[in-house]
């Protein structure tokens, strides 16, 4: 039963460049238009900021030395697999995520930006308004980003 399965830890990041616009990124797992912010699990024992950071570096190229963090959700934010993922993604080891949301400003200039990683995530990326990242995320996990999102408002273009 998915209710006895426990959330994956996860860390996510919302980066923004200089004019309050988000770092999307389509991912590159699916056919489908799924865009998302740099996001990944968080290890045993590993601070959720520092894996925010490492989350960060491993799917955009970005280091930590290019960024400042602005601010943290206050709280954690979970999401459901819906049920045709459920048993799929993790090896089936968890119901959906419980993940703690940071926001970066990136000091960088966009050729720092680097998603051809040695395992990359995305393929390709821009800078897109609040609006329109609601728009773009996959449907089960709007609601997840509703909330980041309105946690970050008063920094978001």
């Amino acid at each position: 039963m998915a209710s006895d399965l426990p959330y994956r830890p996860c860390a996510g990041v919302t980066l923004i460049n200089r004019d309050g616009l988000i770092f999307a990124g389509r991912r590159i797992d699916t056919a489908a238009p799924a865009w998302q912010m740099p996001q990944g699990g968080i290890d045993d024992g590993e601070d959720p900021a520092m894996a925010a950071l490492r989350e960060l570096w491993e799917e955009t190229g970005i280091a930590g030395d290019l960024v400042e963090q602005v601010a943290e959700a206050p709280e954690w934010i979970t999401y459901d697999l819906p049920p045709e993922l459920l048993g799929k993604v993790w090896k089936g080891r968890y119901r959906g995520q419980k993940q703690r949301w940071f926001l970066f400003r990136f000091l960088g200039s966009d050729d720092q930006v680097n998603i051809a990683t040695s395992h990359p995530e995305f393929s390709e990326w821009r800078w897109i308004g609040a609006e329109e990242m609601l728009d773009a995320i996959v449907p089960f996990k709007r609601a997840v980003y509703e909330q980041v999102i309105d946690a970050f408002r008063p920094w978001l273009a």
